[in-house]
């Protein structure tokens, strides 16, 4: 993907974006930093279905010392959406689970065997700090798989510390993750090291999912920008992702 950067706008399908099911999203409102509200979240969904998605899972974070979110505040939070939608008469299937830290407070709600909430049967979002590579990832990954669940990595393109040594994302496929990237990586938004990390890991076949991992107009703004639309569609050879993931 030599073209990433380029500044002139690809031609791309008309109507073509990589995902009808989005699994990665901060469109629940107000119980995380994505949507504060519901009319945000409302306008969210409508920008959403304006790029043909028509499924999404909603994962608010949950972390151990900023977001204790559960089920019930997660499901709260969906029933307001959805009665906000209902309200508005638009036809947008939303469902909910969580995008999990794999902190101290995660390993405590495997131990006591609390049922996680998942994407899809067994599929659990699960993601790592952005400060430090953690020391346990063999730990946390067999630990995650012998509970039952099949732990999906979110963005693992944007973790810093794997930019100098590509390969270990192949390490982490072989250890049980399966990879997801975000959309907007690809485009260079968060940076082009997170940009040549995600194009690696789909070159590489080591990608099983994408999501956009809104959070905000911002990120609408650039999942719409023509650029990257057709950067988007040369990345997926026009394909679409996370077709098994329709509920």
């Amino acid at each position: 993907m030599a073209s990433l950067f380029r500044s002139k706008p690809n031609k791309f399908s008309e109507g073509y974006f990589p995902l009808y099911t989005d699994i990665h999203s901060h469109i629940l409102p107000g119980i995380d930093d994505g949507s504060p509200d519901t009319t945000t979240s409302v306008a969210l969904v409508e920008g959403l279905m304006k790029l043909g998605i028509t499924h999404a899972t909603a994962t608010p974070h949950i972390i151990g010392d900023m977001y204790r979110n559960n089920s019930s505040t997660i499901n709260t939070a969906l029933n307001a959406l959805r009665t906000a939608l209902a309200e508005k008469n638009i036809d947008f299937k939303v469902n909910a689970a969580a995008e999990y830290m794999m902190d101290d407070y995660f390993l405590g709600l495997l131990n006591e065997k609390t049922p996680l909430l998942t994407i899809k049967d067994d599929l659990v979002l699960t993601e790592f700090s952005y400060a430090d590579k953690p020391g346990n990832i063999e730990e946390m990954v067999f630990k995650i798989i012998t509970e039952g669940y099949r732990p999906i990595l979110a963005h693992p393109e944007r973790y810093a510390y794997f930019h100098d040594d590509l390969q270990q994302y192949d390490y982490l496929r072989d250890l049980g993750f399966l990879l997801q990237v975000n959309l907007l990586s690809l485009t260079g938004y968060y940076g082009k090291p997170a940009a040549r990390a995600s194009s690696y890991m789909l070159k590489n076949g080591l990608v099983s999912f994408a999501g956009t991992d809104l959070h905000h107009d911002r990120h609408m703004q650039a999942l719409h920008h023509p650029v990257n639309r057709g950067i988007f569609e040369e990345a997926f050879a026009g394909k679409r992702m996370n077709e098994e993931m329709e509920f």
